[in-house]
């Protein structure tokens, strides 16, 4: 019974590594993905979304089989939620995984899983911030997601370690209301600490197309217009134009 059972658990690690080995042929991968969904086990279901952290050599097969394993996971529907957020824990990208996500959980469901991913993508700095960033990227585009919601959840990522997360959450914040979205993000343009070029013509950007009211914050705003991103913007009845 033990030995049969070691047997079993050996040759779904070795299905596991066919479908996830990015040299093979995809015919091979194709089979051991197939392999994977008919078995349905929480443990093979974590093994197709492994799928989702290799690209394989060819561009196209690559997409066509993440899509793939996307579909046969919402096919699932339930059953696959345990195995997707197992999966999510570790992974270093989570694009894939959440729009699986957000097909098969319900509204309460979505957001408390995408809560504990937030938890655990405290700001600051990480060697790999692209988990975060598809979090942001994710959630901005989240339809069922309230202004509120995100305002609050990315406000933290505006002033991260990291210049392409700061981007993610501002972008992320663009066409919300303007009056959520003016304070996290005059506060970002007025630090000192903000040397980003980028970053600083991203926020006024945002700011003038938005039309987001600067309140009693006007004439600090005004006066980090400096430079290149002077030449560019101005404030004018306490909202940032262009020139």
């Amino acid at each position: 019974m033990v030995f049969g059972l070691f047997s079993k658990e050996k040759a779904l690690q070795k299905t596991i590594e066919k479908a996830t080995n990015k040299l093979a042929q995809q015919p091979d991968r194709w089979g051991a993905l197939e392999k994977l969904k008919d078995d349905g086990t929480d443990d093979a279901l974590v093994g197709l979304c492994r799928r989702f952290s290799i690209t394989s050599m060819k561009g196209v097969e690559d997409e066509q089989e993440k899509h793939w394993v996307v579909d046969a996971l919402v096919e699932k529907g339930p059953a696959a939620l345990a195995p997707v957020v197992r999966y999510m824990k570790n992974a270093e990208q989570l694009a894939f995984p959440l729009r699986v996500l957000e097909r098969i959980a319900d509204r309460d469901k979505v957001l408390a899983v995408a809560d504990e991913l937030f938890a655990s993508e405290a700001p600051g700095y990480v060697r790999m911030p692209e988990r975060r960033i598809d979090l942001l990227r994710w959630f901005s585009e989240w339809k069922p997601a309230t202004d509120d919601e995100v305002v609050t959840r990315f406000t933290p990522y505006v002033t991260d370690f990291d210049e392409n997360v700061r981007f993610a959450a501002i972008d992320g914040m663009a066409h919300r209301a303007p009056d959520k979205i003016a304070p996290p993000l005059i506060a970002a343009l007025l630090r000192p600490e903000e040397e980003s070029g980028r970053i600083k013509r991203t926020i006024a950007e945002v700011l003038e197309k938005a039309k987001a009211p600067l309140g009693d914050q006007a004439a600090a705003v005004a006066a980090a217009l400096t430079g290149q991103l002077g030449d560019g913007f101005k404030v004018e009845g306490a909202l940032i134009k262009k020139r």
